[in-house]
């Protein structure tokens, strides 16, 4: 909105004292993560109050992990916080005119909708335990149905799926090799670097970035016989919804110990707004060989309101935690990263720079699948881990809180440098 007016001004030639700051998209991008960190860092604390006020506190299940007891009664439902973060800054200062930006717009929003339908739920359920003196347990029957939470994300994903398949303004573009005649220009996109033309062409089928492989390209309409590639887009569309569904539950899972997800979510925000920034800029697209992709340049001001909003968050979900973020932030944080990857074609990188998720969501699984199966086979089961999910693990070790979070930060770190290796190591 604030970018928009400026513009508005700009083009009927009414000169606003430093407006023109606002034309570059890193003084934009730089703008946003100050203004999400104040956001997060003022307001969040009136937001804490409120929800101390409301009574909106955390309830603890007896697991027998340390230090569980003192998170009881901590506010939750913080994820409202992250989620203004992002919104008032990527409203004010991006064009809002680009299709990716509406399109992660809805994707915050649609989510964090969900997410806090989920925890107002939950509360309502504590709330009627105690108006009729029995104690609150969490069970199935609090918050959104299971099926419901999938459900919003399946939707979230044909949205995403399609809008990258379909919109011609979400197109990967091509460099066309080979002569090009003045009058045969039309239809290729003109850019010239070093006063040189490059032509391209759109690509009209989906493709992402394959890691460790020369040309760096993986087209999803190889995966089908050549007789059925015209419905390629229909097998795109049933991978995207795997994928969100699966970062969204998987980040969900990882938002178990003060600071874990949103530091984790921070730090796969910065790789993937550095994806965006090489795969816009022409000269380092070239330079690194990668698609070229248009139009992320304004993306980078919502990436930039997301790692600032994350950090932002972490001063108060930092241990001990003053907030939880709740279903309101995770299921948000998790689809908004996976539809990100998904935009600037890196999602076939997710195992790598969403290696924490990935792991915290398999470690339920094979928890639960080996469970089952021992209790089949020999009538009591087994566990794999002394708990699941993996920090959970490693809490009945007897390693503090705050050592667990930040050895995962930092394997998110060194996960995020080999996925930005992998665009040269091939």
């Amino acid at each position: 909105m604030l970018y928009t007016l400026f513009e508005w001004f700009r083009q009927n030639g009414i000169k606003i004292p430093g407006g023109a700051l606002l034309s570059f998209i890193t003084f934009r991008v730089m703008l946003a993560v100050l203004l999400s960190l104040i956001i997060t860092m003022v307001y969040g604390k009136r937001l804490i109050r409120y929800l101390l006020k409301m009574q909106v506190g955390e309830s603890v299940r007896d697991l027998g992990l340390a230090g569980e007891q003192q998170k009881k009664g901590t506010p939750t439902m913080g994820g409202i916080i992250i989620i203004l973060a992002i919104l008032i800054p990527t409203l004010l200062l991006a064009n809002l005119n680009k299709a990716y930006v509406r399109l992660m717009l809805f994707s915050t929003i649609w989510l964090g909708l969900i997410g806090f339908i989920d925890d107002y739920l939950k509360l309502g359920a504590k709330r009627i335990a105690q108006q009729q003196g029995v104690p609150y347990k969490k069970g199935d029957k609090d918050g959104l149905a299971g099926w419901f939470k999938i459900l919003g994300q399946v939707v979230l994903g044909i949205v995403v799926a399609l809008t990258i398949y379909y919109n011609n303004n979400t197109k990967v573009w091509r460099e066309y090799v080979g002569q090009v005649k003045p009058e045969d220009t039309t239809g290729l996109k003109v850019v010239v670097l070093d006063d040189k033309k490059h032509y391209f062409v759109p690509a009209n089928e989906p493709i992402s970035t394959i890691p460790f492989v020369k040309n760096h390209e993986f087209n999803y309409s190889k995966l089908l016989p050549a007789t059925f590639r015209g419905g390629t887009w229909v097998l795109y569309v049933i991978i995207v919804i795997f994928i969100i569904t699966a970062v969204s539950n998987g980040a969900n899972i990882t938002d178990g110990l003060d600071g874990l997800a949103t530091g984790v979510s921070a730090i796969i925000g910065a790789c993937l707004g550095i994806f965006a920034y090489s795969s816009g800029n022409l000269r380092f697209a070239e330079y690194l060989n990668i698609m070229y992709i248009p139009n992320l340049g304004e993306l980078s001001i919502f990436i930039g309101a997301l790692i600032g909003a994350c950090v932002g968050f972490l001063w108060y979900n930092a241990h001990p935690a003053q907030v939880f973020m709740g279903d309101t932030g995770s299921l948000m944080l998790g689809g908004v990263i996976a539809a990100l990857a998904f935009i600037v074609r890196k999602e076939l990188l997710i195992p790598i720079f969403c290696g924490v998720f990935l792991v915290e969501n398999v470690s339920v699984v094979i928890q639960v699948s080996y469970f089952k199966y021992t209790r089949k086979k020999y009538g009591a089961g087994r566990r794999v881990f002394l708990m699941s999910p993996l920090h959970h693990h490693y809490q009945k070790l007897g390693y503090h809180e705050s050592k667990i979070v930040t050895r995962f930060w930092i394997m998110t770190l060194l996960c995020m440098v080999l996925a930005i290796v992998t665009l040269k190591l091939r």
